[in-house]
């Protein structure tokens, strides 16, 4: 906490107080209230566009003690990153009271995340002689919606969508009451002035209203059908998560095949049951944020390393378990052993899952490639052909925001999509950046709005990938600039000259600065551990335009204080078809291939990409490598790892983004109990003696050692599992190899390979076994969601 004083202790003073952080929305001027009147102190107390502030006369003891307490005592949900204060001649204030709010200035104040159900609330929905009970819209000043209502600063009910729910006499005495926990609670409501729930046919004709609309769906979820529930951010899709038939229909309607479906459980209780939950675990599910846990499934797999081995020979959807509890459908998680789960977050889903008993699929409400509905009439459109029923509430919805998805990373959260209960918090600087807006990457696309030395990012927008996409991203960029009254300089974007964030730059009428990929990726998690130049930045993932014109995305990067060098990469290789490879491990494959074996490589025909393609397309293949026609370069880690899932026969197609390498990561030791150390070699390829430094030519990580001794492994029977943990293991031996070549001695990951387990946990142990200092992404994605904060910081 940063505090400024100016010291004047004669007794009998006004104090004022300049406080900012996350203040607004988590009863902060309620507690200033309490406490001042406590003290027998008299002033006054506001929302300000920055923040909280408040002027109080007493005596000079008592006016010392406020500041104690203020940071001692504050609401549990509230942080405090700056109090200025200052001691002023008396102006004889009478009593203490609570002041209209001041919408001047600029707008510094921090938008609080929806916030999960407290425990009150929570008691007061199932006690049946409280005036809330089973009220689907109960909240505090300890919970309820913020983000997701919020039309402009300060937060105020008539700034929010609740401004036309007019209180009731009950609800208007708890908002004006000091001592009630609803004190200037702004979404304050009950059943007779609130929100309330309506049940809608496909055709939008209301079933039923209140609480019979929600055991209407409680029914119809019993009875197969898919429900579509509007939330606190947005509509959610929900079916019997134990219903196999239902699930596939739910699978086909979205068009998702494969990539597994998020679940919702009545409770802990029932989680432990299906999953292996920990401690840091446990508090996380139950966190005020609230996000979808990645956890182990208690899974009755093979337990035999050539069972395992087979099943990934033969099919994903069998490659390290086959079965689960049975209140779980086989076809929730095809081929992982993981599960993403989530508690019930507001009264809503409480009462929901209560009435159920029994866990429920709770994905997002859209097709693929689109953003999450909001509005009920828009979700009639839209989803009409996937679900059969819409369990709606008529209170607005301002913008969109998914659930967070979060996992544990060596005993620390690692966020892979900020949305609920993170987004918006900013993330703090040690110094003021220039203002501007960073429009991030293409794929899992946020973007980001620095002013002075906070950095607010936006809840995670998605893929790039359809007009519904693209208008959501520009619908948070004005937004963001509303909410915060922002003028930027500049636009901040990515190298690649056809992302759209980058078109959309380019026609933004303002000064325009390309930030490259990787380097974005290793300045977002040097900002979030607080970290500057110089350091050594390993930034894998799939696809990077590089300033050559190649696919960079195996990259070591040194980073200075304005620029970086490229010190190192993986040996590139072409990718046949451009493209189609990112879809197809199989031909990633063959590119890597075809460097070690030439025209060789297509008559082998006991090499499984190689057995993936006909033979005339195999001819097809070797003219377009052997005359480079629509191919890339790349150095993509992503892509190396796809190469290998071909090679092993896991994965010669996927169906999303990163599946072939998700596979690989499930057969490693953490996962399948096979344990080995060992890893491949690799040649190291010191750069060419030259006579200027600054020109030296990056080292050369050559992959070739590793994929014919991956192939030696292979003939001679070595367990597939064990394969791919060495490969693993050889992936962090390169890091460590780097890190002594270039002598920086801290090293900062990131980049979308290290939402890999067992290859960060690997990486880290192993440089700091050698005398490294490693940091990675927490609360920002090591994805492209956190591209936008990278872009930020490299704009001077």
């Amino acid at each position: 906490m940063m505090i400024k004083t100016n010291h004047n202790k004669n007794p009998g003073k006004r104090l004022k107080v300049i406080i900012q952080g996350a203040v607004q929305g988590v009863g902060f001027r309620p507690f200033v209230y309490k406490l001042a009147t406590s003290l027998e102190l008299t002033g006054w107390v506001i929302n300000s566009a920055q923040g909280v502030v408040a002027e109080i006369e007493g005596h000079i003891d008592q006016l010392n003690t406020f500041l104690l307490l203020i940071e001692k005592e504050k609401p549990p949900l509230a942080f405090i990153s700056s109090l200025e204060f200052s001691f002023l001649d008396p102006v004889g204030y009478a009593s203490f009271e609570v002041r209209k709010s001041d919408p001047s200035g600029n707008k510094t104040a921090l938008i609080l995340p929806d916030i999960s159900t407290c425990p009150d609330c929570l008691a007061e929905i199932f006690d049946p002689g409280n005036r809330r009970y089973l009220y689907p819209f109960t909240n505090c000043t300890n919970c309820g919606p913020r983000f997701s209502i919020i039309k402009k600063l300060p937060y105020d009910r008539p700034n929010t969508t609740m401004a036309g729910f007019i209180m009731c006499d009950n609800c208007q005495a708890e908002y004006n009451n000091p001592a009630d926990r609803r004190f200037q609670a702004q979404p304050n409501a009950c059943p007779q002035c609130g929100p309330h729930l309506e049940l809608w046919d496909s055709c939008g004709a209301t079933l039923a209203s209140h609480h019979q609309a929600l055991l209407k769906t409680v029914a119809a979820i019993q009875d197969g059908f898919i429900v579509a529930v509007k939330g606190i951010g947005g509509f959610h899709l929900m079916v019997d998560a134990g219903n196999e038939t239902a699930v596939i229909r739910l699978r086909q309607r979205k068009k998702r095949a494969h990539k597994p479906l998020a679940m919702m459980f009545p409770s802990l209780e029932d989680v432990q049951k299906n999953c292996h939950v920990d401690e840091l675990e446990k508090r996380l599910l139950s966190s005020p944020e609230s996000p979808i846990v990645l956890l182990r499934a208690r899974k009755n797999g093979p337990t035999g390393e050539r069972d395992i081995a087979a099943s990934i020979a033969t099919s994903v959807a069998r490659s390290v378990a086959t079965s689960v509890a049975t209140s779980v459908a086989t076809s929730v998680a095809p081929g992982n052993p993981y599960f993403g789960i989530m508690l019930p977050y507001t009264p809503l889903h409480h009462i929901l899952m209560n009435e159920l008993g029994i866990a429920v699929i709770a994905t997002s409400g859209n097709l693929s490639e689109e953003p999450i509905c909001i509005d009920e009439h828009e979700a009639l459109k839209r989803l009409n052909n996937i679900a059969d029923f819409f369990l709606v509430h008529n209170r607005p919805i301002v913008r969109h925001v998914d659930d967070s998805i979060v996992c544990i990373r060596l005993q620390r959260e690692q966020v892979l999509r900020r949305a609920r209960g993170y987004a918006p918090l900013p993330i703090r600087l040690n110094k003021p950046l220039k203002t501007c807006i960073a429009v991030g990457a293409h794929l899992k696309n946020t973007i980001a709005l620095p002013i002075q030395n906070t950095v607010f990012i936006s809840q995670h927008i998605g893929d790039l990938e359809s007009p519904k996409a693209f208008d959501a991203f520009e619908k948070v960029i004005a937004d963001f600039q509303h909410l915060y009254d922002a003028s930027p300089d500049a636009v901040a974007c990515d190298l690649h000259p056809n992302y759209l964030s980058t078109q959309f730059a380019q026609r933004s009428g303002l000064p325009v600065i390309a930030v490259q990929h990787h380097y974005a990726h290793i300045l977002s998690c040097m900002a979030e551990n607080h970290l500057d130049a110089p350091v050594l930045g390993i930034a894998w993932d799939g696809t990077g335009y590089g300033p050559d014109g190649t696919i960079w995305g195996g990259e070591f990067l040194r980073i200075a204080n304005t620029s970086f060098k490229r010190v190192a990469h993986w040996r590139t290789f072409s990718l046949p078809g451009g493209e189609k490879a990112v879809k197809e491990p199989r031909r990633s494959a063959i590119g890597l291939l075809y460097e070690i074996f030439g025209d060789k490589l297509f008559s082998n025909k006991t090499l499984r990409p190689v057995m993936a393609f006909s033979d005339h397309d195999l001819q097809l293949l070797r003219t377009i490598l052997k005359k480079r026609l629509n191919t890339y370069m790349t150095s993509s880690m992503g892509r190396i790892f796809d190469a290998v899932a071909a090679i092993l026969d896991i994965r010669q197609y996927t169906q999303f983004e990163g599946q072939a390498a998700m596979a690989l990561e499930f057969l490693t030791h953490n996962i399948t109990g096979i344990t080995t150390a060992e890893s491949y070699p690799l040649d190291v390829i010191p750069p060419a003696n030259t006579e200027k430094k600054s020109s030296e030519p990056p080292i050369i990580i050559d992959w070739e050692p590793m994929i014919k001794n991956i192939l030696q492994d292979m003939s001679r029977k070595i367990p597939v599992p064990v394969i791919s943990t060495k490969f693993h293991n050889t992936l962090a031996e390169a890091a460590v190899q780097v890190a002594r070549s270039v002598g920086e001695k801290r090293v900062v990951l990131s980049g979308g390979c290290f939402q890999n387990r067992y290859l960060t946990e690997q990486t880290v142990s192993r440089l700091h076994e050698e005398g490294f200092q490693a940091y990675w992404h927490q609360r920002i994605p090591p994805n492209d969601g956190g591209i936008s904060l990278g872009q930020a910081m490299a704009v001077l």
